[in-house]
């Protein structure tokens, strides 16, 4: 079990590890030992995930996400194995963390009277510095 806030824990049968070779620092013992960790998990066919989270998971923009609403990590951070593995499952767990937390709606508002003028005022004051100067130049 992933455990994610003490309520929400995703099973370990939703998620898929792949261990391949990593890329990087590590001299010979890169060629021989699959350390980077790919952390597959299936946000749209998960059953542990609230419908809201899960939709809020979804609605990322992420190109972790692929169109199938499958969540690829890939760590690789460490040469140990068991830490990249726990450094996909903590980046996971952050994500999902995340998507707990309800965003606040936006509450419309009007500018006020004082910014506008003080807008205004700064377009005005910046289109009198590039008028004054072109000045001292002929077109002859």
């Amino acid at each position: 079990m992933l455990d994610i806030d003490g309520v929400l824990q995703i099973p370990e049968d939703e998620l898929v590890e792949r261990f391949v070779r990593a890329a990087g620092p590590g001299g010979q013992n890169v060629n021989k030992v699959a350390s980077a960790v790919e952390l597959r998990f299936d946000v749209a066919a998960s059953s542990a995930l609230p419908e809201p989270v899960r939709a809020r998971l979804l609605a990322r923009r992420d190109r972790r996400l692929t169109e199938a609403g499958v969540l690829v990590i890939q760590a690789n951070r460490f040469r140990d194995q068991a830490k990249n593995r726990d450094d996909a499952r903590a980046r996971l767990a952050e994500l999902v963390r995340a998507a707990l937390v309800v965003p606040k709606r936006r509450v419309a508002t009007r500018p006020t009277r004082a910014s506008k003028e003080r807008r205004l005022e700064a377009k005005k004051t910046r289109s009198s510095i590039k008028r004054t100067r072109g000045r001292g130049w002929s077109t002859e």
